[in-house]
């Protein structure tokens, strides 16, 4: 089953050099997964300042800067990867490096037979 791995956490928590450990890190578990043919992708985010979210309402485009809401923690990215049940994700999961100051939460991927 394909889950995606969401990561929160507060972006001003890290120093450069924290960040980049958690690059290197991060890397490391990706060729890990590979290597088992789990990892399908995964990518860190540009801060949360350079977010745009779009929303219609009563046929009206409105076009704001930043994220979609106010939060402590806020999506720094993700790993979409395959596991075979939820304890097997959980178990990657807990070796994000960024779970120590923030979140990963687990989400299944629905998949649609007619999307490409």
């Amino acid at each position: 089953m394909k889950y995606i791995l969401l990561i929160y956490s507060n972006e001003n928590d890290w120093t450069e050099s924290e960040r980049s450990h958690c690059y290197a890190e991060s890397t490391q578990l990706t060729q890990q997964l590979h290597a088992k043919g789990q990892f399908l992708g995964a990518s860190p985010l540009h801060a949360v300042s350079t977010a745009t979210s779009v929303r219609i309402r009563d046929g009206k485009k409105l076009v704001t800067d930043g994220p979609f809401a106010e939060t402590r923690e806020q999506l720094g990215g993700y790993f979409l990867i395959d596991a075979n049940d939820l304890d097997e994700a959980i178990a990657i999961a807990e070796r994000i490096p960024t779970v120590h100051k923030g979140t990963v939460e687990i989400r299944p991927i629905m998949e649609l037979p007619d999307l490409l």
